[in-house]
């Protein structure tokens, strides 16, 4: 119930905080530094999964308020946090399922890539992603079952 309630005001304030469609630097940092974790993830390798997310939260620092705002990154960098410092791959993709809600939120309303981004949903897991590609490369689950899923939108 908390991560629902976290996840619609987050949308609120994003409605409510963005001024522009188009992605600055940092945004689109964001969403490369978000793809390394799910890379991570996605090969069972909780070290570089850490690192990613380290450099997730560093990313998130350079984002101007103006652009998205502090309450909104706050958000962003506390499940990236928890994937920073925590060893557990499943921790980290536990965390991985309240971030990535919130960046498939932000990828709504700004372009993040000049290629298309995917949004894709594993069925066991109940959660969904983001993707630079169509193939899919499951991080809830990695090598066990790292094909589980489906497309489910493409943003452009």
């Amino acid at each position: 119930m908390k991560k629902l309630i976290f996840t619609t005001l987050f949308s609120v304030f994003t409605v409510l905080t963005l001024s522009a469609q188009k992605s600055d630097a940092s945004i689109t940092k964001l969403y490369q530094n978000y793809l390394s974790i799910k890379t991570a993830l996605a090969t069972d390798n909780s070290d570089e999964a850490s690192k990613a997310a380290d450099a997730f939260v560093k990313s998130a620092s350079m984002v101007d308020f103006k652009v998205f705002s502090e309450g909104n990154l706050d958000l962003l960098r506390k499940d990236a946090s928890k994937i920073a410092e925590s060893r557990s791959i499943e921790t980290q993709r536990a965390s991985f399922n309240g971030l990535s809600r919130n960046m498939i939120s932000l990828t709504q309303k700004f372009k993040l890539s000049d290629k298309p981004v995917f949004v894709q949903y594993c069925p066991m897991a109940e959660a969904s992603w983001l993707s630079a590609e169509k193939e899919i490369k499951n991080p809830y689950y990695g090598k066990s079952m790292l094909t589980c899923g489906s497309v489910k939108s493409e943003i452009k």
